[in-house]
């Protein structure tokens, strides 16, 4: 697994995902807990659907 996802890309995800996962502990919609998904995400650098698009936000290494 490649990373694909920048700092900046996963910063943005973890904060969306800890908003939607606190909105959903106290008392939101149960699709709140969507929140999982951009934060594992986040965690792990990678993102399916980014490699299905070609997208790709973290910069290349060169070596």
């Amino acid at each position: 697994m490649t990373k694909n996802i920048g700092m900046i890309d996963r910063a943005l995800r973890a904060l969306i995902g800890i908003g939607l996962i606190a909105w959903a502990l106290l008392g939101g919609p149960v699709w709140a807990w969507i929140g999982v998904v951009p934060l594992a995400t986040a965690a792990i650098s990678f993102c399916p659907a980014y490699t299905l698009l070609g997208i790709r936000t973290c910069p290349t290494t060169k070596g």
